[in-house]
């Protein structure tokens, strides 16, 4: 700003005399700020109920103009456009599937919540848009301004959220107001404020059920010994790969002569394949066992082919017949919920194990290569994980007891 033309921004006290119904006269005191904006050249006037809020206000101001980084007020987007933003920008880099939970946890953040609802009421609510009686819709953050919003009002946010929805949905949607904040600062030019420390940190995290060392050796041992069904159990164990993304594979993304299966798809619940990977760092490439190069190499001599060439690494299997002729109608899409319940949970069960999730292989994939001994951030390429940080709070798990600890402490000091 030349300095002929200095900014000046004042703060003058209003009080405005009311007379009640009850004849009874009140004075009702503002805090005004006056400033002509440097950009427009409109006068600006705004006002507050708190002589602390205009002052902090006045500064805010003041330093943005002298940095040369004043957004006139009427520029400034709100909490909900500035979600907008950031979910147009994941549109393209995110499966389809993911968006749409992106959007599902997004409403928490800028759509009035039904308050003292059941989960059923808030469902019939959003078909109906009618209010139950005994609720009440709460405002969240989606009208307010970004340089108006506070971190006590995100703290309030995600207090109501974790009261109302639980702490699981209120920590996604606080994750998405980071992202949505990150990106307005980026390209918008706003500095919104800090988010509150230790949000979501007071309640500890359920642990994932998984399968200890000796029970997946187990379970490889009676999937080996099942050259039909087995590489399905064992190939999560051994690769690590969700199971959208195991489902997705193709012959061609595994490369036997490089030693590495590459994941670029994903399979959706309805048997549509999806040319995105979950993130951007899913896209990637794992390295072959050798136990699984031997499985993967024997499988695919007898894997249903699909017009006589092979392309599903895990296709339907098909219709059995009477032994010993092959299935019949086997090479095309193979559901998860086929999957989970015709293969997965049948060879748990034979190998007399509890159930657990398939996805839970992908936490004892993970926590195997922590354990022993792999670096984090190899871990989290090979995983898929954008960041270390995700493969630490989120995937690793003990799959071995105390006694291992114990010991390297031993080696580590002996006399």
């Amino acid at each position: 700003m030349p300095a002929s033309n200095p900014f000046n921004i004042s703060l003058t006290k209003r009080d405005r005399r009311r007379k009640l119904r009850s004849g009874e006269f009140v004075i009702n005191t503002r805090w005004v700020l006056n400033f002509i904006d440097p950009k427009t050249g409109a006068r600006v006037q705004l006002f507050f109920e708190r002589q602390k809020e205009a002052i902090a206000r006045r500064n805010e101001i003041a330093a943005a103009v002298e940095a040369r980084t004043y957004v006139p007020e009427r520029e400034v987007v709100t909490v909900g456009e500035a979600v907008a933003l950031w979910l147009e920008n994941r549109r393209g880099e995110v499966k389809d599937r993911t968006l749409f939970g992106y959007v599902q946890a997004a409403r928490y953040i800028t759509d009035p919540l039904l308050a003292d609802a059941t989960p059923a009421e808030r469902r019939a609510y959003t078909e109906s848009g009618l209010v139950p009686q005994g609720s009440a819709l709460k405002p969240t953050l989606g009208a307010i301004k970004l340089n108006r919003l506070s971190t006590s009002e995100i703290r309030s946010w995600h207090k109501l959220l974790v009261q109302q929805v639980g702490a699981s949905t209120a920590n996604r949607a606080r994750k998405y107001l980071g992202g949505a904040l990150a990106l307005a600062a980026e390209d918008l030019g706003v500095r919104p404020p800090a988010m509150p420390t230790r949000l979501g940190k007071g309640r500890a995290k359920p642990v994932k059920a998984i399968l200890t060392s000796q029970q997946v050796t187990s379970l490889l041992t009676v999937a080996d010994a099942d050259p039909e069904k087995g590489i399905f159990v064992a190939f999560p164990f051994l690769a690590g790969t969700r199971p959208s993304e195991m489902l997705a594979l193709l012959w061609e993304d595994v490369d036997f002569a490089a030693g590495i299966i590459r994941i670029c798809r994903m399979q959706e619940i309805d048997g549509t394949v999806s040319e995105v990977t979950k993130t951007a760092a899913g896209r990637r490439s794992i390295p072959m066992s050798a136990r699984l190069r031997a499985m993967l190499t024997a499988w695919r001599k007898i894997c249903p082919h699909r017009e006589g060439e092979p392309h599903r690494v895990f296709p339907g299997l098909g219709t059995r017949q009477t032994w010993p002729l092959p299935r019949i109608g086997g090479g095309g899409v193979h559901l998860y919920a086929n999957f989970r319940t015709r293969i997965w949970a049948v060879l748990l069960k034979r190998a007399g194990l509890p159930y657990v999730t398939p996805h839970s292989a992908r936490h004892s994939f993970i926590s195997t290569l922590q354990a022993e001994g792999v670096e984090v951030g190899l871990v989290a390429k090979i995983a898929g994980h954008a960041s270390p940080a995700v493969t630490l709070s989120h995937y690793t798990q003990a799959v071995r007891n105390s006694d291992v600890a114990r010991d390297a402490l031993d080696r580590a000091f002996a006399a």
